[in-house]
């Protein structure tokens, strides 16, 4: 396997700073031994105008297959000839990208102590790869490299140049030039791409594969237009690993749309133990002991999803499915929708429902799925209700009308439910400081006044009618420590259950006839 890395230069930024980028000496040939055969990486040449660093890769096909215990893939006996008889010495692959990993490990990070200004500078680079496997084709070649800033040449290479009429193999010379990259920037491409372009991974692939992913794809590969298929082919079409890439990936594109950190949005809050509720007389279960305020919450929002008559329920910012798992428990809710951010949160309320070990009839009613709630979804659209449970006190208020346009003005379920903590009843907590929220990632707590200006203003802006419901012993004086606002879709003259979806299916015209404009005004505000 060969490929070689070519850039230039001016006597004030000599092309020979390619050496201290790569961490090799332009006037050395060196061997480094990996775990496929032995590199070398060496110098064709080397001036202040042009400076060319070539990687040559001797593949040992023999040391592999001693390597996977002499059995092909499947343990075929084809298989296990073809693990001899291969283009492996030959053609770029995974193998060539754990080369790049290993030798150039430095380069790939971007790390450069000797000139730490160097690695941030963009420079003119031509990268070429005399025989790549591509199994897509050139189109395919210039899909995955051209959105990231590369002017690519593919050329395919024939089976037999004396026999033209046989075509073409499914190998390209590839030749790929930008004045616009890193260094760094280059190798992660390669590092990721031509794997994917071999459709195939010369070594076990686990979970591990994916962090590997999301490193070498950090900046670019959540928002290129192949992500799917870079995905699915890097990882071995494994589904579970591809899901979960996905997941983190968008992540990762909420977090930049948002212009904050993926771990400000990857906060699965725990659940409140709120042992203080007991004290505080908030009821006693079955047995005498205290009910939490998180159980009675639980409760009273299932009793209102039955008064509602709703049969479809989104739960949205699901957390670690507490809801969900109750919701699970009464036949007359056939379809649950977890929705939340936290990769972290779906995965242990997947976890606490068993999905994995679900009988197929209970598992068809339950879904979870990332996003963001800040964000329109058409998905979310044409349930029969939604619960905000001690969601939007964890939003930042700029962020409130975002959400309030996403689930009233877009998804526009029949019943909506949104607790939160009512500020008024803190001073019943003796364990919290006076002028401080119950939970360090609330960005704010509200009165009942408040709350009520909030939800009265919402039903008023969108078409609903809204109650009030205390949640926990009701106090004289501070009221409830949770408070509950019961959003209901005003009917039309005559219109009931259907009705209801031709009034949506009529605001759903209106509104994808001037959606654009208020989802932008939406999104600023």
């Amino acid at each position: 396997m060969f490929l070689t890395i070519t850039t230039t230069g001016t006597a004030e930024r000599p092309a020979t700073d390619l050496g201290f980028l790569l961490h090799k000496h332009p006037d050395k040939a060196q061997a480094f031994s990996t775990s496929c055969g032995t590199a070398h990486v060496l110098y064709p040449e080397a001036d202040d105008q042009r400076c060319t660093a070539a990687l040559l890769l001797e593949v040992d096909p023999v040391a592999l297959v001693r390597r996977g215990k002499g059995k092909g893939r499947g343990g075929a006996p084809d298989a296990a000839l073809a693990q001899y008889v291969n283009d492996r010495p030959y053609a770029a692959s995974s193998l060539l990208a754990v080369a790049l990993s290993s030798v150039f490990s430095s380069a790939l990070r971007g790390v450069c102590h000797a000139r730490p200004e160097l690695p941030g500078q963009a420079r003119p680079l031509r990268i070429a790869v005399p025989a790549l496997p591509a199994r897509g084709g050139p189109g395919l070649v210039r899909r995955l490299f051209e959105p990231l800033g590369w002017t690519v040449t593919a050329e395919p290479v024939p089976l037999d140049e004396e026999f033209p009429e046989w075509g073409d193999s499914r190998y390209v010379r590839l030749e790929l030039e930008s004045d616009s990259l890193t260094l760094a920037e280059a190798l992660r491409h390669l590092y990721v791409l031509l794997p994917v372009l071999d459709d195939a991974k010369h070594y076990w692939v686990t979970s591990e594969e994916v962090d590997k992913l999301l490193r070498a794809g950090e900046g670019w590969l959540s928002g290129h237009p192949e992500q799917n298929l870079i995905t699915s082919r890097y990882l071995a079409r494994r589904w579970s690993l591809t899901r979960q890439a996905k997941e983190r990936l968008e992540l990762v594109r909420l977090a930049e749309a948002d212009d904050s950190e993926v771990d400000e949005l990857d906060n699965a809050v725990a659940p409140e133990a709120e042992t203080e509720a007991g004290a505080a007389g908030t009821g006693d279960g079955a047995e005498g002991k205290p009910v939490s305020l998180a159980a009675q919450r639980r409760d009273a929002i299932v009793t209102a999803l039955r008064e509602s008559g709703a049969a479809r329920v989104l739960d949205l910012g699901c957390g670690e499915g507490q809801l969900v798992q109750e919701l699970l428990k009464d036949t007359r809710f056939t379809e649950i929708v977890g929705v939340d951010v936290s990769v972290r949160a779906l995965t242990i309320a997947a976890r606490r429902l068993k999905l994995d070990r679900m009988g197929e009839r209970q598992a068809a009613r339950v879904t979870l799925r990332q996003g963001s709630l800040v964000y329109t979804d058409k998905q979310l659209k044409g349930y029969d209700a939604a619960v905000l449970s001690e969601v939007i006190e964890h939003l930042d208020l700029p962020r409130l009308p975002a959400l309030e346009y996403a689930v009233f003005g877009t998804a526009r379920p029949r019943t909506v439910l949104v607790t939160t903590p009512n500020a008024e009843y803190n001073v019943r907590w003796e364990t919290l400081p006076a002028g401080h929220v119950r939970h360090r990632d609330h960005r704010f707590e509200w009165t009942r006044a408040q709350f009520g200006q909030w939800a009265h203003s919402v039903a008023e802006r969108h078409g609903y009618d809204v109650g009030f419901r205390p949640v926990g012993p009701d106090d004289p004086e501070v009221g409830p420590p949770t408070q509950m606002a019961v959003f209901t879709l005003r009917a039309t003259r005559g219109e009931g259950a259907s009705g209801h979806e031709s009034r949506n299916t009529r605001n759903d015209k209106r509104r994808d006839e001037c959606g654009d404009e208020d989802e932008k005004e939406a999104t600023a505000a």
